[in-house]
């Protein structure tokens, strides 16, 4: 048999962590004794409880990691438990894997913030401390993180006060709610020291909203926009012609010929140069790249296998595009996913807990993956995207 004395702390009864904890212990056919709690007496003050769970030793071990993962650690910190990588991307089997939530080490007798949280990866102990790195950055030497001793986690709590995401009392939002929705989501980006990056889709262009997308770019409330080839070209073939996938956007009606236009968008930016260099020179004067350019908003397009020609700025190496996309990432606050499932995951994969995440889509399965993936601070909004555009732009300039 093996005992062990467990703490967490936080707003564990208003986000219903205590009583995951309490059913995970009993699932694992282990028992728990309470051996003290300290509720907060208010919404705004923490609680704190300690809790001893004794069972067969195989299941207590098994348990521990679960347990680790709801915001628990032991309440007699040992120090990390650190081994060697064997080869370049190669680690210990007993290699501790990494979630999305704020995570600390106990080294050196203290705990240590472990810096680029991210689900699904390691932690490496290196020169300048902790830090969380991909399977295959891992290099030979590498010094890794094995176990759940001396390794704490902070989850996102939510509690009854917690008003920035109040419209949400379930994973999706109703049609009926997206005016209170865009509401909330105004107030959310519109503080002047809150960072926002954009991930959007074609459809953006499809819907006819890249009007208002550009308006959020231009009045400062987007601090970098992330997509794919597609969203670039059609942004451009309306800037150039009018069209998106050779349908002209004022009638809605197919164009001669239409179906060159995306083809012709990217040769005109190949002659060009380069978006930039096509924005600079005049060739191309309106659209979401446009404004990009012109108010400096960075962006990073990665590619995909469908691509066409693809754009000269998409990269085309996957690893690459996804060291540029959470290079980017730092430092953001709020990110808006705008009907682009596969960019969403991706997205969502990079981000630590404490960054809160908008998806607004018109098919729910979408709206409700990131959270079925593991991105609990995702909510989302069951809503056409050009008409959360549209009136998110009218919101932030009332």
């Amino acid at each position: 048999m093996r005992r062990e004395v467990v703490v967490v702390e936080g707003h564990i009864i208003d986000s219903g962590i205590m009583s995951e904890i309490l059913d995970t212990v009993i699932k694992s056919e282990a028992q728990f004794k309470i051996v003290s709690f300290d509720m907060g007496k208010t919404n705004l003050d923490p609680s704190l409880a300690k809790i001893e769970i004794t069972g067969e030793a195989e299941k207590i071990g098994s348990l521990l990691p679960r347990l680790s993962s709801l915001g628990c650690f032991l309440d007699s910190p040992h120090e990390i438990s650190v081994l060697p990588a064997e080869a370049d991307s190669v680690v210990p089997n007993d290699f501790y894997s990494t979630t999305n939530h704020v995570t600390k080490v106990f080294s050196n007798d203290a705990w240590v913030n472990v810096r680029n949280q991210r689900m699904d990866a390691v932690i490496v102990i290196s020169d300048n401390g902790p830090v969380c790195r991909k399977l295959r950055d891992v290099k030979r030497g590498d010094m890794i993180v094995c176990g759940v001793e001396g390794v704490r986690v902070l989850p996102q709590f939510r509690d009854r006060d917690r008003s920035d995401f109040a419209f949400m009392t379930s994973e999706i939002s109703s049609e009926r709610r997206v005016e209170l929705a865009v509401r909330r989501v105004a107030q959310i980006i519109s503080p002047p020291d809150v960072k926002t990056a954009i991930v959007a889709g074609p459809v953006v262009v499809h819907t006819g909203s890249s009007h208002a997308l550009c308006s959020l770019i231009e009045n400062g409330h987007i601090d970098l926009v992330l997509s794919g080839n597609a969203l670039a070209v059609h942004d451009i073939e309306q800037s150039l012609y009018g069209t998106s996938l050779g349908i002209h956007l004022d009638n809605g009606l197919p164009v001669s010929d239409g179906h060159r236009n995306h083809i012709r968008a990217i040769n005109t930016i190949y002659r060009a140069g380069s978006i930039a260099a096509a924005v600079e020179s005049g060739v191309l004067k309106s659209g979401i790249m446009y404004s990009c350019v012109k108010h400096n908003v960075p962006f990073v397009l990665a590619g995909s296998i469908r691509d066409d020609g693809p754009l000269p700025e998409v990269i085309t190496d996957m690893n690459l595009a996804q060291e540029k996309y959470a290079e980017a990432l730092q430092d953001i606050d709020v990110v808006l996913m705008l009907s682009t499932m596969l960019h969403s995951i991706a997205v969502g994969n990079m981000l630590p807990s404490k960054a809160k995440t908008i998806i607004v889509d018109i098919n729910p399965s979408v709206v409700t993956k990131l959270s079925d993936r593991g991105s609990s601070q995702a909510v989302g909004v069951v809503t056409d995207v050009g008409l959360f555009l549209h009136h998110l732009s009218q919101q932030l300039r009332s």
